[in-house]
């Protein structure tokens, strides 16, 4: 196998300063010298260990924030200038986006399929099933709980009981991780199943009206108020598995199909 290793003689090399103080160590200028070793270059390394120095470097270089970095006399600039100088991706923070909700709903399946192996022996059952739609209402609501004020803001968008009466905005996250909690122990089904029904239906109608009816383009407020996950496919789908768990434990509960509702 080649050794592609570059020789510590011939290694390109960088300029580095970034702010190292006693109580801060800048995350972006970390990131930056990461990014520099990892891409073969030997990083000479210049702290800024107080805030005048900081200032002082900025105002002589005509930069308004740090790190910086230099390559042949040349200033590249931060890090996403040196992720470009590299030609790397650089992300848009207001690109949308899918990947919140694949990677959640990814984690609660592979939970869920955890949770059944741990307790009937094998990932593949039914009650895996259940509990991946009832993990995902909890983590969702987790999600949008991390800052209602945000998610209401955003959910009064489209939500037609929430445009109409807006407490029902801030209620909605909590309703949903109680009907999740409730669902994954299978207790209370007259408290749970009745909420999911209604809050998904809602929703479920809230957003086909929005999307694919009156064709407007919004960000979804399925996993919070400051994702970029577009309004669509997803939410609605969110909705209709609350329903579908709903009618499900209610069937099992008088007895038309056997779960594991208590």
């Amino acid at each position: 196998m080649l050794d592609r290793t570059i020789p510590h003689n011939l290694a390109r090399k960088a300029v580095l300063y970034r702010m190292v103080m006693p109580g801060h160590t800048c995350p972006y200028g970390l990131k930056t010298k990461d990014l520099l070793q990892r891409s073969g270059y030997e990083v000479d390394d210049h702290h800024l260990t107080t805030r005048e120095e900081t200032d002082a470097f900025k105002a002589q270089h005509g930069v308004p924030t740090t790190p910086q970095v230099f390559i042949d006399g040349k200033r590249v600039g931060g890090y996403d200038d040196l992720r470009r100088f590299l030609g790397k991706p650089v992300a848009d923070p207001k690109a949308t986006t899918y990947r919140p909700v694949i990677v959640l709903f990814t984690l609660t399946a592979l939970t869920a399929m955890a949770a059944s192996h741990a307790v009937n022996g094998t990932p593949f059952t039914l009650r895996a099933a259940e509990w991946f739609i009832a993990f995902s209402m909890v983590v969702l609501a987790m999600m949008k709980l991390q800052n209602v004020e945000s998610f209401a803001t955003m959910f009064l968008n489209y939500d037609l009981l929430a445009t109409r009466w807006v407490p029902y905005s801030y209620i909605y996250p909590y309703a949903e991780g109680l009907a999740g909690v409730l669902m994954v122990a299978g207790a209370l089904n007259w408290l749970s199943v009745p909420v999911a029904m209604f809050i998904g239906t809602v929703g479920a109608v809230s957003v086909f009206k929005a999307v694919y009816i009156d064709k407007r383009e919004l960000k979804c407020a399925c996993v919070g108020g400051s994702s970029n996950v577009p309004l669509g496919f997803i939410s609605l789908t969110e909705n209709l598995m609350m329903i579908a768990m709903a009618v499900w434990m209610a069937a099992g509960s008088i007895g038309l199909i056997a779960t594991h509702a208590m």
